[in-house]
């Protein structure tokens, strides 16, 4: 039984929320539970606010948030409040959510793994957790918000911007430890988090398109439509080597649904040709929106 379209809204929101807050208890693990505890710096406000830290004492968590107001003043005057209505429950979550584990972990969750592993380690746990906040199309605020103000005022990218930043705070952190080591550990700690950030995005908007060849394409098509819930288009094509014409059946769908069409197709027509490919993106109505 399908939801009332209301009442499926609701419920789609509140599993969004539910990511983004899970999004940013993994970004604070890997932050707290393994960077924090081998003086490790990253990139981003959280690098900067780890320096902070390693110099002065003053927790995390309170940088996070004293820097994060004075640029959410200037995001409502330069990006206007819609965008910082959206960055809120990100930026803030962030800061609860160090403020609780930096109080809870006070030691490496890792202590017989090197500085590298750990580093590492860390970097996945928050690039899996960004990775799940901007999928939710959410934000963490920081340097963010800084990337996309250089983005309205300057033709340059916003995840260039981004990359310039954090590698001028890595570098920075020369001054504080004058390690070449720390350096080092910091750069692989951003090219494996943003890896990690991308492909978890892509996991979850990544789509295929499916070419169905069956003589059976309009029972296909129903139980498409009636059990996964996806459109169909039916094109008329001819088979050059028999000479026959053939219908095919084109469908657009989530990388996570592939197995149930196949199971699917095959429940129908075990005869059936298919063919799958990955595609760059789809927008419109059940997929992404276009911005």
């Amino acid at each position: 039984m399908n939801l009332p379209a209301k009442k499926y809204l609701k419920v789609f929101e509140w599993r969004d929320y539910l990511l983004v807050v899970i999004g940013l208890v993994l970004y604070a693990i890997g932050l707290t539970g393994f960077l924090i505890p081998n003086k490790i710096v990253t990139g981003g406000l959280a690098g900067i606010s780890l320096l902070i830290n390693y110099s002065t004492g003053i927790p995390v968590w309170l940088s996070i948030l004293a820097i994060n107001c004075v640029l959410l003043v200037f995001a409502w005057f330069i990006l206007g409040r819609k965008f910082v209505f959206k960055t809120l429950f990100g930026a803030f979550g962030l800061t609860f959510m160090i403020g609780i584990f930096e109080k809870q972990i006070t030691h490496s969750l890792l202590p017989s793994a090197d500085p590298l592993m750990a580093s590492i380690i860390g970097a996945v746990c928050c690039g899996v957790g960004l990775g799940l906040v901007y999928s939710m199309n959410s934000t963490t605020g920081g340097t963010d918000i800084v990337g996309a103000i250089i983005t309205k005022y300057r033709y340059i990218s916003m995840g260039r911007g981004l990359m310039y930043m954090d590698v001028v705070i890595i570098f920075s952190s020369w001054f504080l430890f004058q390690s070449l080591e720390k350096i080092i550990y910091g750069l692989i700690i951003i090219a494996v988090l943003y890896y990690v950030v991308d492909m978890v995005i892509s996991g979850a908007r990544q789509s295929v398109q499916f070419l169905i060849f069956s003589s059976k394409y309009e029972e296909i098509a129903s139980h498409i439509n009636a059990e996964l819930h996806r459109g169909c288009t039916v094109i008329d094509g001819t088979g050059w080597f028999s000479k026959q014409p053939q219908k095919v059946l084109i469908v657009l769908a989530r990388k996570t649904e592939s197995t149930p069409i196949f199971r699917l197709v095959k429940r129908i027509d075990k005869d059936a040709f298919i063919s799958q490919s990955n595609v760059v993106g789809v927008y419109g109505k059940g997929f992404d929106q276009i911005k």
